[in-house]
């Protein structure tokens, strides 16, 4: 079973990408190897963002490494906070931090309804031997609702309302949030490749 590290310490992210790319893989995240230091995010783009992560690992592990970035846009303030959700409140904001900031400035500027439309975007980046193989893209569309809903996900989940649905992320079950969110559109291009990959070794 070949090695796959997800260059990441937020365990509920990998989680979640365990279980989108299945049993065809022997998966760790970096909380299982705590000698691999976490670079600085300088990126200003998801894509550059994911590459910088998945390289770094890369350097200290054998095997193919995928990292992922993703945040939230929201159209009424100018794509905010965009590469820099996980860190919307300051750089050691909680989640509940950045969801509280977001709803100050929504409700600062009066956006109601519609208007506060948005979409989550993934950048997924695989490496191995520090060359990037791939990278692969996801988003989905949806709105930011007045006050929290469910208690599931993480990160501004209990805020989105995906479209074509009534509830947030937080309130979908997992298996739809593992079809339909953002990471999952872009997972799904990852697995494939990994897949085609591996066959053609």
């Amino acid at each position: 079973m070949p090695r796959l590290l997800i260059a990441t310490k937020n365990s509920h992210k990998a989680v979640e990408i365990r279980a989108i790319l299945g049993g065809d893989w022997e998966v760790t995240d970096l909380n299982a190897h705590p000698e691999i230091p976490a670079p600085d995010e300088t990126g200003i783009t998801f894509a550059e963002n994911a590459a910088i992560k998945a390289l770094a690992a890369s350097k200290l592990f054998a095997g193919f490494v995928l990292s992922d970035d993703s945040g939230l846009e929201v159209d009424a303030l100018g794509g905010a906070p965009g590469v820099y959700s996980a860190r919307y409140a300051g750089p050691a904001a909680t989640d509940a931090d950045n969801r509280a900031r977001l709803l100050r400035e929504l409700g600062a500027d009066g956006v109601r309804g519609k208007a506060r439309s948005a979409r989550f975007r993934c950048a997924i980046c695989v490496v191995r031997d520090g060359a990037v193989l791939g990278t692969f893209d996801g988003e989905v569309e949806g709105v930011i609702i007045n006050h929290e809903r469910g208690e599931g996900g993480f990160g501004y989940d209990p805020l989105f309302v995906p479209a074509g649905y009534c509830e947030t992320f937080a309130q979908l079950p997992a298996e739809v949030k593992n079809r339909e969110s953002h990471r999952a559109r872009a997972l799904a291009q990852a697995r494939e490749f990994l897949r085609d990959f591996e066959r053609g070794r």
